[in-house]
């Protein structure tokens, strides 16, 4: 008599593509919404929480500048985490890092203890976006991808609307402490969807399968690049020279190991970022456009506020109000232009975007020359401005990734995050430096965004070179 079969568990069907990829969308928007929330929150307790450890604001500013650089050194280490315990593994890995640091920056007791937790947060922050976006990459068909980044952009809609008036009302009503405390059940919620949610990594050793092994000189060299580039940056933005010692050694020292990276880059077999994704003229027009795009964009957004609160003499919570409608515009507008690159030649929306924003920038430049101009010329020619940076920001995301094979989008995700935070960097730097010579006045205030709108109008040039047909569907 023969022995009976054994009994065999069936497999768990695999979800069907587009339930995977809402799954994996409801994830990250909540990770990168926490994200976005505490960057814009803690902008605005930064005076507070000068005044409650006793500390300069100079002094406290390093909260924001410590989470950039802990954020800038570990970006690089994004694909090769992918690759190493997997994407899942790596995005919850992240998430427990900000959490984490969430909590112990509530218990700070003094400012470098602060400074210190702020950079915990930044190492989880720093995965958050690029691993988050390249799980949404690999869920979504390349059909639908202009439509699931819309949706992955959802946090630029809310993070910049709520933030500030959140920030405000915590740290009135309460205390500085729960600026950061507000992260934890949102932390914890969005690690119970990535457990539940997310679907299981595929061991990198499995068949068929090599372990991924970290390059560590690239490694070496652009993680300490990067962060000695962007703190050269900031400090030569603060102290409006970077002939200074204390900017331009950190500053060519950073470029030194970036350059030496790209070099290994080019002529390693596995390096720590394939820059080779740059031969690919689609992705290397959108890096380029992003470049430029965010250099301005990112770097003006220092100038609102400056200019309400120094030249208008406007309270914080008024400066926050000022700006709710311009974040609208540019959240609602991406949802409009993300969905519409699915169909549209990104020849034709991009740089029609980049146009917009240019004419909008331009005309704060204008505006903000005039003593006493009325309040709403401003607030409306930031909403053109608003208009054409949604048509521009996920768009051009979505162009530069959609044809790539799926094994390149951790790489890509992470290129274009670098990408992009060195554009800000670069900007918030170079208008800094403007506003600083030209001086905090209405005619300081027109040649800085004068500036900024130069930065926008230039990257319409890399974004001519982006195809000029829509995807095929």
């Amino acid at each position: 008599m023969p022995a009976p079969a054994p009994a065999v568990t069936p497999a768990r069907p695999a979800p069907a593509p587009s339930t995977a990829l809402n799954r994996t969308l409801a994830v990250t928007v909540v990770g990168t919404v926490m994200a976005v929330l505490d960057m814009t929150i803690v902008n605005v307790a930064l005076r507070r929480l000068s005044q409650s450890f006793g500390a300069s604001l100079q002094t406290i500013q390093w909260t924001a500048t410590a989470y950039t650089l802990a954020l800038a050194a570990v970006v690089p280490t994004a694909a090769w985490a992918m690759a190493r315990i997997g994407a899942k593994r790596t995005y919850m890995t992240a998430l427990t890092l900000f959490t984490l640091g969430s909590l112990l920056a509530a218990c700070a007791w003094d400012a470098g203890s602060l400074i210190a937790f702020r950079a915990v947060q930044g190492l989880g922050g720093g995965l958050l976006q690029p691993v988050g976006m390249a799980m949404v990459m690999g869920a979504a068909d390349r059909s639908r991808l202009g439509r699931a980044m819309a949706v992955g952009g959802l946090p630029v809609l809310v993070g910049p609307v709520a933030g500030p008036v959140l920030g405000g009302w915590l740290v009135d009503a309460a205390s500085w402490h729960w600026i950061f405390l507000v992260n934890l059940p949102v932390g914890a919620l969005a690690l119970a969807l990535a457990l539940r949610l997310l679907p299981p990594d595929t061991p990198a050793n499995g068949p068929g399968k090599t372990t991924a092994r970290l390059d560590l000189p690239g490694l070496l060299m652009l993680s300490p690049g990067l962060a000695l580039l962007l703190y050269g940056l900031s400090r030569g933005g603060e102290r409006g020279d970077f002939g200074a010692p204390g900017a331009l050694v950190p500053t060519l020292a950073g470029a030194a190991l970036a350059v030496a990276f790209v070099r290994r880059a080019l002529t390693a077999s596995a390096p720590l970022l394939d820059l080779r994704l740059l031969r690919d003229r689609t992705f290397a027009a959108g890096a380029g456009t992003l470049a430029l795009f965010t250099c301005g964009y990112f770097g003006s957004m220092l100038l609102g506020p400056l200019y309400w609160q120094q030249v208008r003499g406007l309270s914080a919570t008024a400066t926050g109000l000022l700006g709710t409608p311009v974040g609208l515009v540019v959240g609602v507008t991406m949802q409009i232009a993300a969905r519409r690159i699915d169909r549209v030649a990104p020849r034709r929306l991009i740089p029609a975007g980049i146009a917009v924003a240019a004419l909008g920038m331009a005309l704060l430049a204008w505006q903000s020359g005039v003593p006493g101009v009325a309040a709403w010329r401003m607030v409306a020619s930031a909403m053109v401005m608003g208009v054409g940076t949604g048509m521009v920001l996920m768009p051009t995301m979505t162009t530069a990734s959609r044809e790539l094979p799926g094994e390149r989008l951790p790489a890509a995700s992470t290129a274009l995050s670098i990408d992009s935070q060195l554009g800000a960097s670069v900007g918030t730097a170079v208008l800094s430096v403007v506003l600083g010579s030209a001086g905090m006045h209405p005619s300081g205030f027109r040649t800085a965004y004068a500036v900024a709108a130069a930065l926008l109008a230039l990257a319409a040039l890399p974004a001519l070179r982006l195809p000029g047909r829509g995807h095929a569907r």
